[in-house]
């Protein structure tokens, strides 16, 4: 028979076990809540374009962080696309898993040249130029009718954009604030960038989603939309600028966690 001191130890000694099992659970519980739902691909990986930055995803970042995935950005040098796509791959290396590669506006060519990695297992393109191989953007430019009202200059080898037209052309649905930051911010493009044929179409082989910004005034809607069809993407529309990415982010992050859910 046991002792009334022996019983009390055997009591805590329960008590005990259960809070350890309890907290356990919670953590167990916690885990699994931050774990996107549902979703194929855990990995995403964001590429900037042109005269924009890495920090032009950060809404985009905080929404899918929040919902379990692991987001990386690529600080692409936009010096040239060899350059660019050598950055990509470099932080496609250090995810475990299948990765849905994202890319807005020249970042659409780099992940078409990168996304043949064997770990992207889908591709959305955000406003974006989506090349086949054998083409450049200079060359895709050439094809279609010429802008004549372009900001777009070279200057000591390197593709800028004329500030006094940033926040029309490129911007437009930001404030003149964000506008004018971004702008005294931006990051040219090397000649290279825009002159150099990819040699691959990543979405040849891949799944493909493509968001159409309808009020661009950088890539013709037109010209995304037969890009995002020759690509047999799935196509979504959003009344937007062509930083999409950026004035429309909640909605931009649920098509990148749609692929996600889509791809294995």
């Amino acid at each position: 028979m046991k002792t009334k001191q022996q019983q009390t130890n055997g009591i805590k000694s329960h008590s005990f076990k259960r809070s350890v099992y309890c907290a356990i659970l919670a953590i167990t519980l916690s885990a699994f809540s931050l774990a996107p739902a549902h979703a194929q691909v855990k990995n995403i990986v964001l590429v900037h374009g042109a005269w924009a930055d890495g920090s032009g995803w950060q809404a985009v970042y905080k929404i899918l962080t929040a919902k379990g995935y692991n987001v990386a950005i690529v600080p692409s040098p936009n010096t040239s696309l060899a350059e660019d796509v050598k950055a990509t791959r470099a932080i496609l290396a250090q995810q475990k898993g299948g990765v849905i590669l994202v890319g807005h506006s020249y970042g659409g060519a780099v992940i078409t040249q990168a996304g043949d990695t064997s770990n992207v297992k889908g591709l959305v393109y955000v406003a974006a130029f989506a090349p086949d191989a054998g083409e450049s953007l200079f060359k895709m430019q050439k094809a279609g009718p010429p802008n004549p009202t372009s900001g777009a200059y070279v200057q000591n080898g390197y593709v800028w954009y004329d500030k006094a037209k940033f926040h029309k052309d490129f911007c437009a649905d930001l404030s003149a604030s964000e506008a004018a930051f971004m702008a005294a911010s931006q990051v040219p493009a090397g000649l290279a960038a825009f002159a150099t044929d990819l040699t691959v179409a990543a979405w040849r082989t891949k799944k493909s989603w493509y968001i159409v910004a309808k009020n661009d005034r950088m890539i013709p809607p037109a010209i995304e939309r037969m890009m995002a069809k020759r690509a047999g993407a799935k196509i979504t529309e959003i009344a937007s600028s062509h930083v999409v990415f950026i004035s429309h982010a909640a909605e931009v992050a649920a098509i990148i966690e749609q692929a996600a859910n889509a791809s294995k």
